[in-house]
């Protein structure tokens, strides 16, 4: 950073710290090692099954969606253009890049650049970024998330100083303008990008915005530890309810404000340091499963936090933001159940969102779910659109957002361990989820190739085969789900120690090159008690689902997709 950009950033850090009656910030100032380190975009590729759903995105709205949608077309304000300028442009970046670098698609990557340029190019001259026609820092979170990503793939140098200027304004502008409305309610994907640019250069300064967002930032840990929402949400409690709280009831009972918030406690216990704070997920969660769980890993949320009942619905964007909140705590907690939540989102919730050929998507879907249509749903707070199948049923925000959901879990699929100088660990490789993948990763600069074979979940076996430049000794650990009580792995084809169910299994040996690691998961079906006394029927991660005949029929046409209604040609309401 120029001597000249760090001073400035020191003494505007300094003036909000005096607003704010905190401590100026320590000359070393440290933050609380994550367990394990997320892989850079790009080092790991989709292959098989995975591959082939990424491609379909790709050849669906993912790759088309400026041609049939105006919102993120060639008039978006992300572009300089007139059109829609606040959430929508970052939304559809965030999973444009990591699909377009994992994919190394030519096309995706020439539809993104021009987002990302105009991003770049345009910071105003106090450090502000986006359209200047609002200055809502909602929207600026998400594109951050998008250029963290993108400087990872590609080095671009223009990424950190807007960074650094920006995190400099935000620091300064914060006391007199605060958080409100959905940035107090999401600051920690506003953190996250603080802490993402504090690793590369650690300026205490970044640490004292943390501290500023999580002031005004809306306290998620006390919610949980007081959870009072335990029935469902209603219109009329939310307009007795805002009245007294400001709006904030609607907003702290909203379904993807809740999903954001899973990563909430984890994120702020990096720069805190207290266990508590490491907890707080799980105190979450488990308030969510209790009240509001759902068959397939989801909370209801429909729009607001809406009971067990299995036909009520959850909104596609809570689907990808918490994969992508599960995904950035397993990194800080190291917790492999949180991996166990995180495929039963990828394999049942997400996919079941979309048409199969991925040219329209539901605003909400229902685990019990047999007709997709404009009669009345039991939705606490949605219209009657909210489940069709089309291009933006309901509201356009999951247009926007459900991009990230793959190229992201993809990212996710094995981790970094990092060396611990304390206890002499050495660094390593973690198999956090598993998918058909190539990872090229280094470890103590050696080159690594990890390649992950499977049909996985459809079948129980995994194949890894290691192949390092040359031997190296260094530890892989691999996840174990809970539901896994039988598991066997095998190394080169020799039975190893059984591994325990909820854990890693270390394997810490020399690998040479074509060393194999083949892992069995015995699935057997169960069922599982639920709402009412109805039950639902899983193997593995897999919630089973009864097929029911489907008749499409087309509500309207959307330039180049449509809106869909869909009903039942079979019989669906066994018992």
């Amino acid at each position: 950073m120029p001597s000249t950009t760090r001073r400035r950033f020191l003494q505007q850090s300094a003036l909000a710290a005096a607003a704010l009656n905190l401590p100026r910030p320590a000359t070393a100032a440290t933050v609380t090692p994550s367990a394990l380190r997320p892989l850079p975009l790009g080092a790991i590729r989709p292959t098989g099954w995975l591959l082939r759903q990424m491609q379909i995105q790709a050849s669906g709205l993912s790759g088309h969606l400026g041609e049939t949608w105006p919102d993120v077309g060639p008039n978006s304000g992300w572009l300089g253009g007139t059109g829609e300028s606040w959430e929508r442009g970052p939304y559809y970046l965030d999973g444009l890049i990591p699909l377009a670098w994992q994919l190394n698609d030519p096309k995706l990557k020439s539809i993104a650049q021009p987002f990302i340029d105009w991003t770049l190019t345009h910071q105003q001259p106090n450090g502000m970024i986006g359209p200047a026609s609002n200055n809502d820092w909602w929207p600026r979170m998400v594109m951050l998330k998008a250029l963290t990503q993108y400087h990872e793939a590609t080095a671009d140098p223009r990424v950190l100083p807007l960074m650094t200027r920006y995190f400099a304004h935000q620091l300064q502008e914060l006391p007199s303008r605060p958080l409100q409305d959905w940035g107090k309610f999401r600051w920690q994907d506003n953190a996250l990008s603080v802490l993402w640019l504090y690793q590369r250069q650690p300026d205490p300064s970044l640490l004292q915005l943390v501290r500023l967002l999580h002031q005004q930032g809306w306290d998620w840990q006390q919610q949980f530890a007081r959870f009072t929402t335990t029935e469902p949400v209603t219109r009329e409690l939310i307009k007795a309810t805002d009245k007294t709280t400001k709006g904030d009831f609607s907003l702290s009972t909203h379904g993807v404000n809740n999903g954001q918030a899973i990563k909430a406690a984890p994120v702020w216990s990096l720069v805190s340091g207290v266990p508590e704070d490491r907890a707080g997920i799980y105190t979450m969660l488990a308030a969510l499963d209790r009240y509001h769980g759902l068959p397939n890993g989801m909370f209801s949320c429909d729009e607001h936090l809406a009971g067990r009942n299995p036909s009520q619905g959850s909104e596609l964007c809570t689907v990808v933001e918490a994969m992508f909140s599960l995904e950035q705590s397993i990194a800080i907690l190291g917790d492999p159940t949180l991996a166990d939540r995180l495929e039963r989102l990828a394999f049942n919730a997400l996919p079941g969102a979309f048409s199969p050929d991925m040219w329209a998507h539901q605003y909400n879907q229902e685990p019990n779910q047999v007709e997709c249509s404009l009669h009345k749903k039991p939705w606490t707070t949605d219209g009657p659109e909210s489940n069709l199948y089309g291009l933006a049923p309901h509201f356009g925000c999951c247009t926007a957002n459900y991009h990230q959901g793959w190229p992201k879990f993809t990212s996710s699929l094995f981790m970094q361990i990092p060396a611990d100088a304390v206890t002499g660990a050495s660094e390593g490789l973690a198999a956090i989820a598993y998918a058909p993948c190539t990872v090229h990763t280094k470890i103590r600069n050696t080159s690594v190739e990890c390649i992950q074979t499977s049909d996985y979940p459809f079948r129980n076996t995994i194949r890894l085969t290691v192949n390092p430049a040359h031997p190296i000794a260094f530890p892989l650990h691999l996840r174990i789900p809970s539901w896994a009580t039988n598991a066997e792995l095998r190394i080169n084809g020799l039975p190893q120690p059984k591994p325990t169910s909820a854990t890693f299994a270390r394997l810490h040996r020399t690998w040479t090159k074509g060393d194999t690691i083949d892992i069995t998961f015995p699935q057997t079906p169960i069922l599982v008690p639920g709402f009412n006394n109805s039950v639902s029927v899983e193997r593995g991660p897999l919630v089973f689902s009864l097929p029911i005949g489907e008749s499409w029929v087309k509500l309207r046409d959307q330039h180049l997709t449509a809106d869909w209604q869909v009903f039942p040609t079979t019989p669906w309401n066994y018992a």
